[in-house]
């Protein structure tokens, strides 16, 4: 027999050292993730794959691209969750945005097999994202702006997020060898896997 906790009338706000903490070690593993995907080729949906891949093309640094691309999004997370939510999210984008320019000087992956690449950045990526959205806070990008084209127009969010990503790895046809195209695409699907099994408020309290 399964019994369920409780769940409490009047659930307690995260302190800022909770926050703090949660927000770096939610970067932290983001940018390990991102190192992993990067030393492979590959890449990833939303705006971390529009930056990684702007990255290759250009060469300009994944960190830098990442944070620009993301600006115009946090006027869009303002309207739709107020200027907390868009605080904590500018912190977590700025902290990648360093981490990712920092993390490859300390960690080098000489020898990876392509699927448990793509495969591991899905479950390190989804972890990550799930730490900062129990905290407040999200990595930016289009998921968003997703939220917010739901308000207005009643298209879904998901159906968004699954139009850009369509979009981009179309694109990335053009530009990455097909293999890589294919594992990229793996290890999406196992990141959105991890956050639609574990960002659930009919079933975790989230903060």
């Amino acid at each position: 027999m399964t019994t369920t906790a409780p769940r409490p009338a009047n659930p307690v706000d995260h302190s800022p050292l909770e926050d703090a903490f949660a927000f770096f070690t939610g970067t932290m593993i983001n940018a390990f993730a991102l190192t992993l995907l990067s030393s492979v080729g590959f890449i990833t949906g939303q705006i971390a794959g529009l930056s990684i891949l702007t990255s290759y093309v250009t060469g300009w640094p994944f960190g830098a691209v990442f944070f620009v691309l993301n600006l115009p999004f946090y006027w869009f997370g303002y309207r739709r969750l107020g200027t907390r939510f868009m605080v904590k999210t500018l912190i977590c984008v700025a902290l990648v945005s360093a981490l990712i320019s920092w993390m490859p000087t300390q960690v080098h992956f000489a020898n990876v097999t392509p699927w448990v690449a793509a495969v591991l950045f899905g479950l390190l990526a989804g972890t990550s994202l799930l730490v900062v959205f129990r905290h407040g806070a999200s990595l930016g990008g289009i998921g968003i702006l997703a939220l917010y084209i739901q308000d207005k127009s009643g298209i879904k969010a998901g159906h968004v997020q699954l139009g850009f990503d369509a979009l981009l790895f179309t694109v990335a046809l053009f530009i990455l060898p097909l293999d890589k195209v294919g594992y990229s695409l793996l290890g999406a699907v196992v990141l959105n896997q991890v956050i639609a099994f574990n960002h659930r408020r009919d079933r975790y309290i989230a903060m």
